[in-house]
């Protein structure tokens, strides 16, 4: 929270600007994703320098040259979201649960990304978003999905991921691109403003060829396994 507000003065003039740039990509329809990606971009660049952090990403060569295909990074936070839009160089959507959809900038954020939000309570609901994130997959478009299902509230500890995270990514026969986080619970998380590194590992895809015989807990499980091992690497 000291963090948040530090970014919000520390922008203070700037935070209407960017509010309004990021609001205005949401509503038009003439402003391309990649256009809407590199405003969200900027203003990201900007709260990260406001808030003292800085981001060291490993493994952007990692990134598939063909676009359609899903993050699937460990979850540690509000923060996470931020790392990822400054690091990666290609536009993304990300899937984040109801609860957090009306958060004063990431709901802005969502609709010019064209996010979605997830009731993990409406099955139904589940069943429909996992459908839309296959379908927008398989015309190109990336995402990024939190296979955890909630923020694990152990540091750079994982939860268990959820097997039916990976059911897009099964239904697209896209790549899966795991991802790991270190230090991301910190900024938000953390009651101090002192300067900060945030870590991300781009791990080598998994493509369908290799995945396709596998239920979706043995890729959950295998997706777990990589990210824990590239902590354990650069920590």
């Amino acid at each position: 929270m000291y963090r948040i507000m530090m970014m919000v003065l520390r922008l203070f003039l700037k935070v209407p600007y960017y509010l309004f740039q990021i609001w205005w990509y949401g509503k038009s329809s003439k402003k391309t994703y990649e256009e809407a990606y590199a405003v969200v971009k900027r203003a990201t660049i900007a709260a990260n320098r406001a808030g003292k952090v800085r981001i060291e990403s490993f493994g952007l060569e990692n990134i598939p040259k063909e676009n359609g295909f899903i993050f699937f990074p460990n979850h540690q936070g509000l923060y996470d979201v931020l790392a990822f839009l400054e690091s990666s160089p290609v536009p993304f959507a990300f899937v984040i649960k109801k609860e957090a959809q009306n958060v004063i900038l990431l709901k802005q954020v969502m609709k010019a990304l064209g996010s979605i939000s997830m009731d993990r309570d409406d099955i139904r609901q589940s069943m429909e978003v996992i459908q839309q994130v296959t379908e927008e997959v398989k015309t190109g478009r990336n995402f990024l999905i939190f296979a955890e299902g909630t923020r694990s509230r152990e540091g750079n500890n994982l939860l268990n991921l959820k097997g039916g995270s990976f059911k897009s990514a099964q239904k697209a026969k896209c790549p899966i691109v795991p991802c790991a986080l270190i230090d991301a619970f910190k900024p938000f998380d953390e009651k101090s403003i002192k300067p900060l590194t945030v870590k991300i590992i781009y791990l080598p895809p998994i493509y369908y060829e290799e995945y396709k015989d596998m239920k979706t807990v043995q890729i959950a499980a295998e997706v777990k396994r990589r990210i824990e091992e590239a902590i354990v690497e650069h920590m």
